[in-house]
This record gives C-alpha cells, structure tokens and sequence, in this order.
C-alpha cells in the first residue's frame, strides 16, 4: 500500500489559524456506511445511539516549546561539579555571547532522575551531543544534549531545578525507550514542570502559522483535561464544552476515560514510500481500574463503543492486543500503527478532526471508515469549506 494513496488537495486558506469563539460551534461531517452529511458539532448527543460508551482521552498539553540559546560544548570528559562550578566555565566559554538562539519541542520524558527527554530542535543540523542549552531570561533552565536518535532527535538532561547543573557524560549512547509509565510527581519533578509553566510555549502545530498566545493555553486543550504529559492535543475533544456533556449525561450517555500522552507517535511524518515500512515512535497511556471495567462492560453487553479522537483508539486498540482482546487496568507504551487491514476489537465509531495528507491519523481513520469513503468525505469536507487540522472542524465516522 502506497503512502501516496494518501494524498489529497488543500487549499492553504482553509487550515484553521484560530479556534472559533465558540468551542461547540464547529461543523461535523457524519459518515455512515459511506454516506455524508452535513451538520453541526452541536447536534452529536443526538448522533449517539442509547446504550454508546464514549471514551476520551484525558491527557493535558504542557507548554513544551522551550526558546533558548546554545552555550557552547561541554567538555568530552566532563565531571559532575556543582551548579557554581558549571557557571564560573560557563562564564569561562564566553555565555551568552557566542550564544546561538535555538527552539526545543519537548516530545517525550524518557527519565525521571536524572531528568530526561526526547525532543526535536531547532537548527536541528548545529546542536550536537555535548551542546549545552540555556532557556529563560535568566538561565533558569539548563540542560545538555547527551544523545542523538534515527531521525534527528535529541535526548537532553536537564539541571535540576533548584540545584544548578550536574554536567552529564555526554559520551551515552543514543535515545531509548522508556517504560517507566506514569507516576507521581517529586518534588523536584515539580519544581521543574513549575518552570515550564513559567517560560514553555504551547507547542502549536507548525501548520498554524502564528506565535502562541495567552488563549491557546486555554483552547489548546480539552476542557477535561487531568494528566499532564501531551505535547500536542487530542484535537477531537477540542470541540466539548461543559453544556455538551450535561446533554449526554440527561440522554444517559455513559463515559468513560483513558490517557495517552501525544507525542511523536501522533505527530511523526511518514517517510516511507510503502505504507508497510513505517514504525510509530511509542507513547505512554495509563487505563484505569475504573475505565477498564466500563469498557468491558459493555462489549459483553454488545453495546457501540465511540471513541474520540485518534489517540484513544489507538489506546484501546493496542491494550486489547497485549490482553488477548481484553481490556484492563495498565500503564505502558503503545507504538500501534493502524491503517487499512486492521481488524478493530474494540473501537466501532470515532469523532475525529479532518488530519494532514499522508499522515498515520488519516490512514487510521481509512481503516475504521473505509478509505474510499473517508477519501471521498474528504474531498467532500474541501469542496464545502470545512475548516481543517487542530482547530478545524470534525467529523463523525460511523
């Protein structure tokens, strides 16, 4: 199967820049059994069947773009001296006069101590292992490039937050895969998540062409948000508002919510020409007890399980393969590539935004639509003006 099958035309002028003013206010594109119709996002409680579980994903988008500058190379024998003794050569190595300007896109926390993150940067081609990078006006958060992964990605350690920098042995290997999951914050892992907060940028997709702003910290993100970890966010539960999911509780719509924390696996380009060949990068995701008991639920009592958005059908996808088909309370890391072939065990309906050509989302979507149909929805949602990708509009996929 081509990636090229994949494409499709779209005008520049119809990639949202801004979300609407009013989050339920989106168009949606319903899509049954092939055919299309044209309604708003403010008519899905009804669009549910009696009996649906609907399963969201709760993640939380942190302001993960960090800017910054270069501070030089640190030594290829470095020692693990003080904060005062990283400073005094610091200031020794010139900083911050041959500093360069960078932008680092936090993807994935890989290590919680010492603290440790995949990442892209920017200029990707100028930042080696052994670069330190400073972020904030006054240096607040520092760190070091100790590895380098396939596809230019860094792994980066960062000083802890209120003790300077222990300078790390930049001769590590590249980037692995952690499965340490998901667990509660030190207090040292908050201090540094506070400085995030403080100088991070949320990480608008870069189809957005404009700087972040002090709304995007509110609309770029679900208004059930709970876990923090995303770095870019589950756009289909963009649209839900407090009214919203008061009209699916009066219609007895029974809920139920899951996590995964997007990151490169969502967003990562396909760069293989054979759909086949290409391997997702894996995302952390937790089910709970309670969550796991819902969905089982009510695949025994054979009811419609809609999933919303790409990212907990891949969830619910992936954990009912590492359980022989059942769903349970777990934490891990799912890298489950789906696109047309797969044979869904859990997911029968998805509300999902309108994604990029060739991308790994719209081949999901093909596979639970049909990508004859959701290709023709496609061309349809262009012709019609649909407003598309992050802050676009929808479309529910039957």
């Amino acid at each position: 199967m081509l990636v090229s099958d994949f494409h499709y035309e779209l005008p520049e002028e119809l990639i949202a820049q801004e979300p609407l003013a009013d989050r339920a206010g989106s168009r949606l594109l319903h899509v049954e059994s092939g055919a299309l119709e044209d309604r708003r996002f403010r008519e899905f409680p009804e669009l549910l069947r009696s009996g649906d579980l609907v399963v969201f994903n709760n993640t939380r988008v942190f302001p993960a773009r960090l800017y910054g500058r270069r501070g030089g190379v640190i030594d290829s024998h470095p020692s693990t001296g003080s904060g005062q003794a990283f400073s005094q050569r610091t200031r020794e190595m010139g900083h911050p006069a041959s500093a360069g300007r960078i932008e680092v896109l936090l993807t994935r926390q890989v290590l919680q101590e010492p603290n440790e993150w995949e990442c892209l940067v920017r200029p990707g081609r100028k930042i080696g292992v052994g670069e330190r990078l400073f972020f904030g006006e006054q240096d607040e958060l520092q760190a070091a490039v100790i590895g380098r992964g396939e596809f230019g990605e860094r792994r980066i350690r960062f000083a802890p937050a209120e003790d300077g920098f222990a300078l790390p042995d930049c001769r590590e290997p590249a980037l692995s895969l952690s499965k340490e999951g998901l667990s509660s914050l030190e207090p040292r892992e908050r201090d540094f998540f506070g400085l995030i907060e403080k100088i991070g940028h949320v990480p608008l997709p870069p189809y957005i062409s404009r700087g972040d702003s002090a709304g995007d910290r509110e609309r770029y993100q679900t208004v059930y948000a709970r876990e923090r970890g995303s770095v870019a966010a589950p756009t289909a539960g963009l649209h839900f508002t407090a009214e919203i999911l008061g009209r699916m509780r009066e219609r007895g719509i029974e809920t139920a919510e899951v996590t995964l924390h997007v990151g490169l696996g969502t967003f990562q380009p396909v760069r293989t020409e054979r759909v086949e060949e290409h391997r997702l990068h894996a995302e952390a995701y937790s089910i709970s007890a309670e969550a796991a008991e819902k969905i089982e639920r009510a695949r025994r009592e054979s009811r419609r399980i809609v999933a919303v958005g790409t990212t907990t059908v891949r969830t619910l996808e992936y954990a009912a393969q590492q359980r022989a088909g059942e769903i349970k309370e777990e934490t891990g890391e799912a890298n489950l590539f789906i696109y047309p072939g797969y044979k869904f065990q859990v997911v029968q309906a998805l509300l999902t935004n309108f994604h990029l050509p060739q991308s790994t989302l719209l081949m999901l979507v093909c596979a639970l639509g049909g990508k004859e149909n959701v290709m023709r929805a496609y061309g349809h949602a262009v012709r019609e003006r649909y407003r598309f990708y992050s802050y676009g509009d929808c479309m529910l996929v039957e």
